[in-house]
């Protein structure tokens, strides 16, 4: 069974930077993918980043990109998101994903929360202005 833990989130000033953090178990495949989503109040769930172990691709939300670095440390088994030029809209629960087994992402991943069978809990950031 995967296990995500997510770690990091926290309050900044609009402008600033945070970096999450999600420590990574149970993979059964050596292929997977491993990535974030994110919550706002009253609004649906939104694919922000993920990358795929297999040949390391990073695929990126139109929201974020430019400003959120999704990276990996695998000896640590640990995913991060550089999180730069926050802004109030970036305000949500974030939470760690993965797909055991996926070995070729698409962009198109991101708009389907269900593509991806383990979730963590979630950390909330908040940007304020």
């Amino acid at each position: 069974e995967v296990q995500l833990q997510a770690s990091g989130g926290g309050m900044v000033q609009a402008g600033g930077s945070l970096r999450l953090s999600c420590a990574a178990s149970g993979f059964t495949f050596d292929d997977y993918a491993i990535g974030w989503f994110r919550q706002a109040p009253g609004k649906e769930r939104e694919g922000i980043s993920y990358m795929t172990s297999s040949d390391g691709s990073t695929y990126y939300a139109d929201s974020v990109k430019g400003r959120f670095t999704i990276s990996s440390d695998n000896a640590k088994n640990t995913v991060y998101l550089q999180m730069n030029s926050l802004k109030p809209e970036d305000t949500a629960v974030y939470y760690c994903v993965a797909e055991d087994g996926l070995v070729t992402g698409t962009p198109s991943l991101m708009r389907v929360a269900a593509a991806f069978g383990s979730w963590g809990q979630g950390t909330q950031v908040t940007v304020s202005s």
